[in-house]
């Protein structure tokens, strides 16, 4: 069984292929799309997505219940949650009108965050493959990098930010790198890989930490926040998966 972490990038979308028992067979691409990912020759049984997947109607609160859950975990990392918007929000194209469509539908009244509506074609592009092709439903699965590496410390956020102004911290990332060597999961050249023409050494990381989200859940492991997931009005799940502790 193949499984995958993904994470978008400048070209389009990082994946990590990995053969779920065999550290040793593995596969690092950018795609452009990312039906490639899932129509890959190796067919991922478990696609762990770094990018938001089921949208509400209305939002209640600061984003969805999964974002709203998994800030108080994250300590100083919770400012990397994004507080996604209801549906209509993020099917809008143009910043104001999002920013007014997103006041309208959540309570308290909210606007988008520049940070989160430059992610908005990237839920857009998942979100209508996934209604076309139900199929892939129970085969993608949403999560966030600072939550798989709470989990991998033990249920602990990490004291040092990933990036500092924009820009990759070193400190940070060979933090993370040493979460994900020590996990057992991944093997060292993997960890230590330089990133595939159009990603970023960031965005390979955060792909990393999906993957060992996706080896746990092929092994019948995963947490989500929250449990059981919740589903949209499109019947897609709305939850953030992680590493069962």
């Amino acid at each position: 069984m193949w499984v995958a972490g993904v994470d978008g990038c400048r070209t389009g979308w990082i994946a990590v292929f990995m053969r779920a028992g065999d550290r040793d067979a593995y596969l690092l691409v950018t795609v452009p799309t990312f039906e490639a990912v899932a129509n890959a020759p190796e067919q991922p049984a478990v696609i762990a997505v770094d990018m938001p997947i089921g949208l509400p109607d209305r939002i209640e609160g600061s984003g969805r219940l999964p974002e709203q859950l998994i800030r108080p975990l994250l300590g100083e990392r919770q400012s990397s949650v994004f507080a996604i918007p209801s549906r209509r929000a993020v099917e809008a194209l143009d910043y104001a009108e999002a920013c007014t469509i997103a006041a309208a539908t959540s309570e308290p009244p909210r606007k988008v965050s520049r940070q989160g509506f430059a992610i908005f074609p990237k839920i857009r592009e998942i979100d209508a493959l996934l209604g076309a092709r139900p199929d892939l439903v129970p085969r993608v699965y949403e999560v966030h990098p600072e939550l798989a590496f709470w989990a991998l410390n033990g249920g602990q956020a990490l004291g040092q930010p990933k990036k500092v102004k924009g820009t990759p911290y070193g400190p940070g990332m060979a933090l993370r790198r040493e979460f994900l060597r020590r996990s057992g999961l991944l093997p060292e050249a993997l960890i230590e890989a330089s990133p595939p023409r159009g990603a970023t050494a960031d965005d390979l990381l955060d792909a990393l930490a999906g993957l060992t989200v996706a080896l746990d859940l092929a092994r019948g492991g995963g947490q989500s926040f929250p449990d059981p997931p919740g589903r949209d009005a499109h019947g897609l799940p709305v939850a953030i998966w992680t590493l069962r502790r």
